[in-house]
C-alpha cells in the first residue's frame, strides 16, 4: 500500500464569477449598507411610532443577516448555499413588502409611489431567484 492510495482528491475549484459574483456582492455589501442606513434614518422616529418600528428594526436586522450568510455560503461554495440564498431573497421581499405595503415604518413616499418601489422590490428578487433556479453558472458550480 502506498500513501497516495489514501489521499483525498479535491473536486476541480469551480470559481465564482459573472453574474453569481454580483449577487454576492449584493448580499455581502449593498444589502448590510442599504439596511444601516434605513435603520439610522428610522431610530429617529422610534421614539413617536414605538414599538412596531422596532419590531421591523429587529426583522430588517435578521433578514439582512440571513442574505450575508446566504453570500458567504455561495462564496465558499458551500452545500445548500443556492438554497441558503433562494431562502434569503423570499425573506428579504417579503420584509420589503410588508414596509411598503403596512403604515408600521416611516418613509418619506410621495402618494401614488408605493406601488413602484412594490414592483422594483419584486423585480429585483424575482431576478435574482429566476438566475438562481436557471443559471448554468449556478448549476455547474454547485452539482
Amino acid at each position: 500500500m502506498q500513501l497516495q492510495d489514501y489521499q483525498i482528491s479535491r473536486l476541480p475549484n469551480r470559481e465564482i464569477g459573472g453574474w453569481l459574483l454580483v449577487l454576492c456582492a449584493m448580499l455581502l455589501i449593498w444589502q448590510p449598507i442599504s439596511a444601516g442606513l434605513v435603520a439610522s434614518s428610522a431610530l429617529d422616529r422610534l421614539a413617536a411610532r414605538g414599538f412596531p418600528v422596532a419590531l421591523i428594526l429587529v426583522l430588517r436586522i435578521l433578514v439582512t443577516g440571513l442574505g450575508v450568510g446566504a453570500g458567504l455560503a455561495l462564496l465558499g461554495q458551500r452545500s445548500g448555499a443556492v438554497a441558503l440564498t433562494k431562502f434569503a431573497l423570499v425573506a428579504s421581499a417579503a420584509t420589503d413588502l410588508f414596509v411598503y405595503l403596512t403604515p408600521y415604518f416611516p418613509n418619506h413616499r410621495a402618494p401614488g409611489e408605493t406601488p413602484l418601489f412594490v414592483l422594483a422590490s419584486l423585480t429585483y428578487h424575482g431576478s435574482w431567484l429566476a438566475y438562481l433556479f436557471w443559471s448554468k453558472r449556478v448549476k455547474a458550480t454547485f452539482r
